[in-house]
């Protein structure tokens, strides 16, 4: 059965699509470089790095809301 996931747990999934789709008025340029790379490249860079961060904090957030993970007393029932 699918359940509807947590507020917490989307919003965390939906920072790293709103950091890469709607913010690109703010790194659409060259300059400065970071660590020797273009800023645009080393944003869509460090994006690419915290995307599994976000979707990590996202997994324990449903693990924690799931009753059959949170370590409860039906999880040693089976």
């Amino acid at each position: 059965m699918v359940r509807k996931p947590t507020w917490p747990a989307l919003l965390l999934g939906l920072i790293p699509f709103v950091g890469v789709c709607f913010t690109v008025a703010l790194w659409d340029r060259i300059d400065p470089f970071v660590l020797g790379l273009p800023f645009n490249f080393f944003w869509l860079v460090l994006w690419i790095l915290l995307t599994p961060l976000c979707l990590w904090g996202a997994y324990h957030f449903e693990k924690r809301a799931d009753p059959e993970h949170s370590g409860g007393p039906q999880s040693g029932a089976r």
